[in-house]
């Protein structure tokens, strides 16, 4: 799909350990969910931040610049999710209320697969391996054309290889819905 692009290695191993040790600490009191307000998520925990430190701010910037074009308003909260090693998401399209038409995100701590899946053809299936560190984009016909999850660990390959997942954290900004 050409509206959706994944960047390896988009950050290093010393930026990731920056933004986990500066998000971790919103998690800390916070047990994992099982009910999602649109039951899109399970094993989870979530929170916005919209300031970040020295370290981290950089490696934002350069997220937004490469995902999203300058005519686009991107929104000022960074959505945090913190997936449990037994969580995933299921199929959905993200609500066209509270974005735009571009999701940029960035996978931290696990590899996870995400499937996308043809709202019109279901037979259209395609599996995306997203590396730790890695920066995935979803524009325009990925975005509201096909169902987006990250699989369960009972369900997580690649090919015939397994993937398991471990805690995953997503860094995700959004532009602002059209």
């Amino acid at each position: 799909i050409s509206s959706y692009q994944v960047i390896p290695d988009f950050i290093s191993p010393e930026e990731e350990q920056f933004i986990i040790a500066e998000v971790d600490p919103h998690f800390q009191r916070l047990p994992y969910e099982f009910n999602h307000w649109d039951d899109a998520i399970v094993g989870f925990r979530e929170t916005e931040v919209s300031r970040w430190s020295s370290n981290c701010a950089p490696i934002l910037e350069r997220l937004k610049t490469r995902a999203f074009s300058t005519k686009k308003k991107i929104l000022i909260f960074t959505h945090i999710l913190d997936l449990a090693e037994n969580g995933h998401i299921k199929p959905h399209v993200d609500s066209i209320r509270f974005s735009g038409n571009t999701i940029a995100g960035l996978s931290l701590n696990s590899a996870a697969v995400m499937r996308l899946v043809s709202e019109s053809d279901t037979n259209q299936v395609v599996d995306i391996l997203l590396p730790p560190r890695s920066l995935y984009i979803m524009k325009d016909r990925s975005r509201y054309n096909y169902t987006h999850e990250v699989l369960a660990n009972e369900y997580s390959k690649f090919g015939d290889m397994p993937v398991p997942k471990t805690r995953r954290i997503s860094i995700i900004c959004r532009n602002e819905p059209l």
